[in-house]
């Protein structure tokens, strides 16, 4: 993972990526991805927040990980994170909770991998908001910024509680570009050049 605290002012760390037209066929269609870090040409590391989980279910899992009570005296939702390392659980969450092996994202967010968060939640308390991911979307050297600027893939946008940790999956890919003043039905896949 990379280290959230070297970030410079051309990262895009604690933003919102968008998907645009131009994935429209590949697994990213319509998703919306909290970057937990990016570091400009080193790469980026994020989680998708729209792609709700059916299979398996909260219980199934803190069940899995011998997390008590099931079912949870709270409950939060469960994504999809990406397509990497999809057995692994990540907990992003708002600032107000913090462990040995929380990461700070930014001034309000934070992503913590252990089970430390999972059994507070289950217990009642932990984060005020928080959304469990299976895996996460990554991207190697410069991948990314040339998703952004030649392939016109991605949008950057500002993140808010409700996009991060709404229950309304659905309506999350239509808040984020509303957020940049995007109306869906003016995208387009072509990429322009000046």
């Amino acid at each position: 993972m990379f280290p959230l605290s070297q970030t410079s002012a051309d990262s895009l760390t604690g933003s919102l990526l968008v998907a645009s037209p131009a994935l429209a066929d590949s697994p990213f269609a319509r998703t919306v991805i909290f970057l937990c870090a990016h570091v400009p040409g080193e790469g980026a590391m994020g989680l998708i927040v729209n792609r709700r989980l059916s299979q398996p279910g909260l219980d199934d899992v803190l069940e899995r990980l011998g997390i008590a009570p099931v079912p949870p005296r709270r409950r939060i939702a469960l994504c999809a994170g990406g397509p990497v390392d999809g057995g692994r659980g990540f907990v992003l969450h708002s600032s107000d909770w913090s462990g040995d092996s929380s990461l700070s994202v930014d001034n309000g967010t934070t992503l913590t991998a252990s089970l430390d968060v999972l059994r507070d939640i289950a217990d009642g308390a932990g984060p005020r908001n928080a959304l469990l991911a299976l895996g996460h979307a990554s991207w190697s050297d410069d991948q990314l910024e040339d998703e952004i600027i030649r392939r016109n893939a991605w949008l950057p946008a500002p993140p808010s509680d409700e996009i991060l940790f709404g229950l309304d999956h659905g309506a999350k890919w239509r808040q984020a570009l509303a957020t940049i003043n995007m109306d869906p039905i003016h995208l387009t896949d072509q990429a322009g050049r000046a």
